[in-house]
């Protein structure tokens, strides 16, 4: 089968750049020019601005005299970037394979495109026409209407979709073998030649796809040189094109250029709020979640602030990401008035929970992550999660892991001795119970005490947790370790001993700081 490329194409780019970050501004007459100066020229504007007679390429100054209402942005590249990753997000979306088309120039210098491998899409769409109409509403409904167009390579479905640019219909496929026929009424325009062979063609009458087609290519070669033959190639739709790339690290970042620096962290947090927003909006479409969050503050002077947000788990909610970065800039205050805010992160697979048919369902691995990030953002960075054992002999030693649902084994009853056939009318013996053995409930920090000896062992007690007389006593046990290091170094002598008003504690006496405790009771 021939390849067929989709070509999801914004005419507007920098004007829908800014109304996705700004959604206050839909429905109001919006200009986006290249710079803060009155004589700036327009670059995109709103339809709004246009029905007011405000045009591209006029200035600030002529806007403003169509238009007095009318609101100025100036364009920002890191706001278009995003963008354009956002349209290679949507495309992501449907189909596994997908690559941003280059930059244009001249009159197109404002449009964004990517194109999509569209290969076998009828088999999921029910046709190809169905394919470019759900890319073009999948588009439309992140904030970035546009069309597309269907053909035979990444070239000509380009053309097609500016063809489109202003019409009523967003989808557009050409049949297999028929980008020459469509292509013969256009104008010359459309295919963008750069500016020397386009005035050659002019001079010689060439004012469309037809007319190029039928100039002799070899004497036409020889006098407008090698690049009417490109041209030609790409008209046709025979030129060699790269096979379109599988989608690399989901890095995504978003970023924006504040109009004022901001000093305060109230005003700072609703700037966040919308890149959180809009980052979220990005991992959903290609399937993933937020694993940590990288924030970057680019401060008054050219200083930078980097730091990095850790998460317990995954996640997509919003309130759990804005509140954690809140926490973090309040704990660390920037230095200096922002001017800049991006944040990115590395897009990881959503937690999923196997269900078992012998255990109850456990959590919900969104609900829990979530819980234990509430729980972090209360108790403070690498505070939480599941205790575990380290390999050393200090009795009030431990570890902290990610905390995770235990897979215990599923307990199975023990099989009865012979053939339980044979005499089924027969119970099977089971072994008996263990003896209950005390627990002990460790006490941190440990309780300081007075103790009084008789002949070396403890007689009295006084403490917060207990006081009396010593009825039994039973120890000491020793244990040291780190010996060779001053600072590490630990020496404890416990005790159990069963005291006379009915609680039976452990009693330490630590010999490097000569302190009597009282670090566990016995339950």
């Amino acid at each position: 089968m021939p390849p067929r490329i989709a070509c999801l194409l914004v005419p507007d780019l920098p004007l829908q750049a800014e109304l996705r970050a700004h959604p206050a501004l839909r429905g109001e007459p919006l200009v986006v020019a290249s710079g803060a100066d009155a004589r700036a020229d327009v670059v995109a504007l709103s339809p709004e601005s246009a029905a007011a007679g405000v045009r591209v390429h006029h200035s600030i100054a002529q806007a403003r005299t169509a238009c007095p209402q009318v609101r100025v942005r100036v364009a920002s590249p890191v706001l278009e970037q995003t963008t354009r990753e956002t349209l290679l997000d949507v495309a992501l979306s449907l189909s596994p394979r997908a690559a941003l088309a280059p930059r244009a120039t001249g009159f197109f210098t404002a449009e964004g495109c990517v194109f999509v491998d569209a290969s076998g899409v009828g088999a999921l769409f029910h046709s190809e026409h169905g394919f470019a109409s759900a890319l073009a509403a999948r588009a439309e409904a992140h904030g970035l209407p546009g069309f597309v167009a269907l053909a035979g390579s990444q070239t000509v479905s380009r053309w097609v979709a500016r063809r489109m640019t202003g019409g009523p219909n967003t989808a557009l496929v050409i049949p297999i073998g028929g980008e020459a026929n469509f292509l013969a009424p256009l104008p010359l325009d459309l295919l963008d030649p750069d500016d020397r062979l386009a005035q050659t063609l002019t001079r010689f009458g060439v004012k469309t796809v037809r007319d190029l087609l039928h100039l002799p290519r070899r004497a036409s070669a020889r006098r407008m040189g090698p690049e009417l033959l490109d041209l030609v190639a790409r008209a046709r739709g025979e030129a060699p094109e790269p096979p379109l790339p599988e989608p690399a690290a989901a890095r995504i970042e978003e970023a924006i250029d504040l109009e004022a620096p901001v000093d305060q962290l109230e005003p700072l947090g609703f700037v966040l709020r919308g890149l959180l927003s809009r980052l979220a909006e990005r991992l959903a479409l290609r399937g993933l979640a937020c694993a940590a969050l990288d924030v970057e503050l680019v401060l008054e002077g050219g200083a930078r602030d980097a730091r990095r947000i850790g998460l317990a788990a995954p996640t997509l909610d919003i309130r759990v990401l804005l509140r954690l970065v809140n926490l973090a800039l309040a704990d660390h205050p920037p230095d200096a008035p922002v001017e800049r805010v991006g944040i990115g992160t590395e897009g990881a697979p959503r937690r999923r929970d196997q269900l078992d048919l012998f255990r109850p369902h456990g959590p919900d691995p969104a609900a829990l992550g979530q819980t234990l990030l509430e729980l972090e953002s209360l108790c403070g960075e690498g505070r939480v999660g599941a205790p575990e054992v380290r390999d050393t002999h200090h009795p009030t030693a431990f570890g902290m892991r990610p905390f995770a649902p235990s897979e215990s084994p599923l307990t199975r009853e023990t099989p009865c001795a012979g053939n339980a056939s044979s005499a089924p009318e027969h119970a099977c013996l089971q072994d008996a119970a263990p003896p209950t053995l005390p627990a002990i409930r460790a006490l941190r920090p440990p309780v300081r005490a007075e103790v009084q000896l008789r002949a070396g062992r403890p007689s009295f007690i006084r403490s917060a947790v207990t006081h009396g007389d010593v009825l039994e006593t039973a120890g000491p046990w020793r244990t040291t370790g780190y010996w060779w290091s001053r600072e590490e170094r630990f020496a404890f002598d416990h005790f159990d001993v069963q005291m006379s008003d009915g609680l039976v504690v452990r009693l330490c006496f630590d010999w490097m700081n000569r302190v009597w405790q009282i670090d566990g009771i016995y339950d």
